[in-house]
């Protein structure tokens, strides 16, 4: 809360009026009047006396904390996402900012409003042609990476990498790249499973093991797309093909998402300029779009508590697959195809 929140807050359980209030401190009732409403605040000299009249400290009047919580991280991440899709990108910008003003040496507070940010501009073709904010939120990242925590540095490492290699900045990108711990030999979390099944909580173990599935199989899927995408590269079609079938076949094994079943076939068509095959993918893949993916109806995810997830995603993933069908170069082979925009 703020000040004003707690000033009013206290002389309300202390059962003081507000020419109480102004009367004990030697104030005006209308200067504790603007106090509550946040247009003015005490002088300074006044905050230990005032401190003592609400009977609280210090630190409680003035809000101070050296750090959030995950939890308090956490909701925050979802005002910000809220304030984007209310009152744009710049609003949520400006409130993320001050929030990291406000606590500069929150390392994951720093990482995760950078992470926000950063995918906000990709749903925001508008502000993503705005370099100032690029280069701020660039800044974010490397004041994570530089802090403390180990597991919070690597996060922003890996980020600032992906962003080298998207400008060909590879040599920094592999100087970042040698930073990088490697993976701990000790998987800490199946230890962890292991003594949940022991101790006969089984919920909360299939709950952690099936986290471990999910993302073992979506990482998965990711590493059959970037063989596919080297495949391609070097020009073995046959073994693109396979990778392609290969990633469908997962996604459905493991129950992923069902956009992720067409994702590989409409890239390997889209790659060998196949216009009847890519319609043919691009189609269904498009209408898979409007389909939520309701993840505890499968078995493999009975435990797994699931996000609340914008129900708008799914829409917006479809919009700009069409802008890109529609606009980008490398789609330019199915102009010729009849009654396309029709189709999109």
């Amino acid at each position: 809360m703020r000040i004003n929140e707690i000033i009013r807050e206290r002389r309300l359980a202390e059962n003081l009026t507000q020419e109480q209030v102004a009367l004990r401190l030697g104030v005006t009732a209308p200067a504790v009047n603007k106090w509550e409403k946040g247009t003015s605040y005490p002088d300074i000299t006044l905050l230990p006396a005032l401190a003592r009249l609400l009977k609280t400290d210090l630190n409680t009047l003035l809000s101070f904390k050296e750090d959030l919580s995950v939890q308090e991280i956490q909701v925050f991440m979802n005002e910000l996402t809220e304030l984007t899709e209310k009152d744009g990108f710049e609003t949520a910008y400006r409130a993320g900012m001050e929030k990291i003003r406000e606590y500069p040496n929150c390392e994951a507070l720093i990482l995760n409003t950078a992470l926000i940010f950063d995918g906000s501009l990709v749903l925001n073709p508008k502000a993503q042609e705005n370099e100032k904010y690029r280069a701020s939120i660039e800044a974010l990242y490397e004041r994570a990476a530089a802090g403390a925590d180990p597991f919070i540095g690597s996060q922003a490492r890996s980020a600032l990498i992906s962003k080298y290699i998207g400008r060909k900045e590879y040599d920094r990108a592999e100087a970042l790249l040698e930073e990088l711990p490697e993976k701990n030999p000790v998987d800490k979390k199946q230890i962890q499973i292991n003594l949940l099944i022991a101790q006969e909580k089984f919920a909360e173990a299939a709950r952690l093991e099936e986290e471990k599935l999910l993302s073992a199989s979506t990482e998965m899927y990711s590493l059959l797309l970037t063989l596919m995408e080297i495949a391609l590269k070097e020009e073995r079609m046959d073994d693109a093909e396979y990778i392609a079938e290969v990633s469908k076949k997962g996604a459905a094994l493991f129950d992923l998402w069902e956009y992720m079943t067409y994702a590989a076939h409409f890239q390997l068509y889209s790659a060998r300029k196949e216009r009847v095959k890519c319609l043919k993918v691009l189609v269904p893949m498009l209408k898979s779009l409007t389909r939520k993916w309701e993840l505890n109806r499968s078995p493999l995810y009975r435990h797994i508590k699931t996000k609340k997830v914008e129900t708008d995603f799914g829409p917006k993933l479809q919009k700009a697959v069409i802008a890109s069908v529609s606009e980008d170069k490398d789609m330019e082979f199915l102009k010729g195809v009849d009654n396309l925009e029709e189709l999109l």
